[in-house]
């Protein structure tokens, strides 16, 4: 029996995935090991180690004697674009200097230099630039390109009651474009199969998709799915980025990218975790976080 492949991974969600499979061993990256959260991934049988992204010699740690890794960084944890980039080239340089043989990385365009500078969408650009530099290092990669999250209808696509009309509203400024979707917590089983298929997906940037529908169509699903009466606000871009919260601005330029249909492949994401989650199969299994609408 071949020797399993240590695949360091950033995100719990891709760990339990890759723990589920027995070709690879793996070791779960976190800040934090005490947690309840890390003490579950050694339940199940990873490695946890403590590292935080912007410490050099805590990354190299974590990735010594590893065939391959996933890495993601997350934005909204410091807002700054700086960061979020320079994470990214450290974990870039040390792979390459340790001699990583796959970097699956959580990728997204560079919009500002798409868009000739028109749009600014930091927590994209910056995924962007690791992305160049990614793909100019000569390390062997993937890049993941993840579409809206299906969890971020809990969140920053949380539907707003709207007590004249009695429906509740769906705020997110796309008009009739549909915009792509899918779970995170489906994108394990994707970064499970590009990394047993190295041949296949070395040197890809992949965009990603469960499905794709208009905002309409997701206030339908909702409707049916929980039982009021959901519909599109039909809010524009201009008023979105007015609505004075963190990131509102951002977001809104995000949406005009969106519009603009970015590349996301749904046969292919199907291809890669046949049990991909349809967004009415995610609302139904998440029923209970929409009480309280």
């Amino acid at each position: 029996m071949a020797a399993r492949k240590l695949i360091v991974v950033f995100g719990a969600t891709v760990v339990r995935a890759l723990l589920q499979d027995a070709s690879f061993q793996v070791r779960a990256v976190t800040r934090n090991p005490e947690k309840p959260a890390g003490a579950e991934l050694s339940r199940l049988g990873a490695q946890v180690v403590k590292a935080d992204l912007s410490q050099q010699g805590e990354l190299e740690a974590a990735l010594q004697g590893a065939y391959g890794c996933f890495f993601v960084t997350n934005f909204w944890e410091h807002f700054s674009k700086d960061v979020e980039v320079q994470q990214g080239k450290i974990a870039v340089d040390l792979a390459k200097q340790l001699g990583l043989k796959h970097f699956v990385y959580s990728g997204l365009e560079n919009v500002n230099k798409l868009t000739g500078g028109k749009l600014k969408v930091l927590h994209f650009d910056s995924k962007g630039e690791v992305e160049e530099y990614l793909k100019d290092s000569g390390v062997p990669f993937t890049s993941l390109r993840m579409p809206a999250y299906f969890e971020n209808f809990l969140t920053f696509f949380k539907p707003h009651s709207n007590v004249a009309g009695g429906a509740n509203l769906l705020n997110i400024p796309m008009g009739d474009v549909p915009m792509d979707g899918m779970s995170v917590a489906d994108l394990g089983l994707v970064v499970a199969s590009v990394l047993k298929a190295p041949n296949d997906f070395n040197g890809k940037t992949i965009g990603l998709s469960s499905e794709r529908l208009t905002i309409q169509q997701y206030s339908e699903v909702m409707s049916k799915v929980l039982g009021k009466p959901f519909r599109d606000g039909k809010m524009s871009a201009e008023v979105y980025e007015k609505l004075g919260f963190p990131g509102a601005k951002e977001l809104a330029d995000m949406f005009r990218f969106y519009m603009m249909k970015p590349d996301r492949d749904i046969v292919l994401t199907h291809r890669l975790n046949p049990a991909v989650r349809s967004f009415e199969q995610w609302l139904r299994e998440n029923k209970e976080a929409f009480a309280d609408l």
